[in-house]
């Protein structure tokens, strides 16, 4: 069994955990500096994060200076890349491009998601998306 994984978390992974403390999500966002895993971020995936945290603040419970001191730790402790090759468009949802550029660009292991089936449509790439609770079962069964 591998280790350490290189990772990009979706959105809606961020999202997920943050509604809810129960959950593979949350426990993910628990375990991120346990150095079992390495997040990956690029500017354009930060706006998407700050973006939508702010839109559903309310939900969340938490306040703007929450999110912000949030995703600010999130960048700190996350490999952060500056994306020069594109491979648009390959996804039907062109908001997922930035996953997956990300993705290729910083050769991770996996794209954890909520949404697999709209990555699982590209082939050739080394990367897999999965689940957060089939992550969490990669890491050991820390379910």
């Amino acid at each position: 069994m591998k280790r350490f994984y290189n990772v990009v978390i979706d959105t809606n992974v961020i999202v997920s955990a943050l509604r809810s403390k129960n959950g593979a999500s949350n426990k993910i966002l628990r375990l991120i500096d346990n150095n079992l895993f390495r997040t990956h971020t690029s500017v354009a995936l930060v706006l998407e994060y700050e973006d939508v945290l702010k839109r559903f603040a309310k939900e969340i419970k938490l306040s703007i200076n929450d999110i912000n001191f949030f995703i600010d730790a999130l960048v700190n402790i996350s490999e952060r890349h500056k994306l020069f090759y594109l491979w648009r468009p390959c996804l039907n949802d062109p908001g997922d491009e930035m996953i997956l550029e990300l993705a290729v660009n910083a050769n991770v292991d996996y794209i954890v998601t909520h949404n697999i089936r709209d990555f699982n449509q590209v082939k050739g790439f080394k990367f897999r998306a999965i689940s957060p609770r089939d992550f969490l079962g990669l890491l050991g069964g820390l379910q």
